[in-house]
């Protein structure tokens, strides 16, 4: 079992059940992330803000400063240009991530003009490639969006993972990890969603970023 994962149900041994399924899906944004493949998020109302948080932990430095290796620095230096240096040293490296929802020109057109309930489900299928993860929140397991989003995902060769919450909505059927925080309210389902999504950041940035 992942470290990051065992050190989680330390401090959270409510989590002992669903272990096996946060730790399963560590191994997949793992592989996602080494072979350079990108990792999308989906979620509603709260949920929409955990996506985020997850996208912004993945794209900047979270644990670790994540800085730029010398010949990428070089990179910059070659440009001859004022401030390129200092750039390159205030960058860090990310790992490709993406919430589905921000994108809100695509979201209102796409609703507006098709199926509102589709605009994750296209926004995914634009983007996808084989290798990619797709992250979808719904605390009570049953948001239509994001069903039909782990649908497309599925059809794009996509693995995908839900963070729901012990309802065991719909959305369970359609994605092939499943981690159910054992809490049936939205906000302690939540509070629980957080630990484990930074559980999984921090398993992958220490698995590309390791010193």
């Amino acid at each position: 079992m992942n470290r990051f994962v065992e050190e989680l149900i330390g401090r959270y041994p409510q989590l002992q059940a669903i272990a096996p399924a946060i730790d399963q899906a560590a191994e997949l944004l793992i592989d996602c992330a080494v072979k350079q493949h990108t990792i999308m998020t989906a979620g509603n109302g709260g949920s929409a803000a955990d996506a985020d948080h997850i996208t912004g932990e993945l794209l900047k430095g979270f644990i670790k400063k994540r800085p730029l290796a010398a010949e990428l620095i070089e990179r910059f230096a070659k440009q001859n240009k004022p401030g390129a240096v200092e750039l390159a040293s205030s960058l860090q490296m990310g790992i490709a991530a993406v919430n589905l929802g921000n994108a809100q020109a695509l979201v209102s057109a796409f609703g507006n003009d098709v199926n509102p309930q589709a605009a994750f489900a296209q926004h995914l299928w634009a983007l996808a490639r084989p290798g990619d993860v797709f992250i979808g929140i719904s605390t009570g397991g049953n948001a239509e969006n994001i069903r039909l989003a782990l649908i497309a995902a599925r059809a794009a060769g996509v693995k995908s993972i839900l963070l729901t919450g012990s309802k065991n909505g719909c959305c369970c059927e359609y994605a092939d990890v499943v981690i159910a925080a054992p809490e049936r309210e939205t906000y302690k389902i939540q509070e629980l969603h957080l630990p484990i999504y930074h559980t999984l950041c921090m398993a992958v940035e220490e698995a590309l970023y390791h010193e």
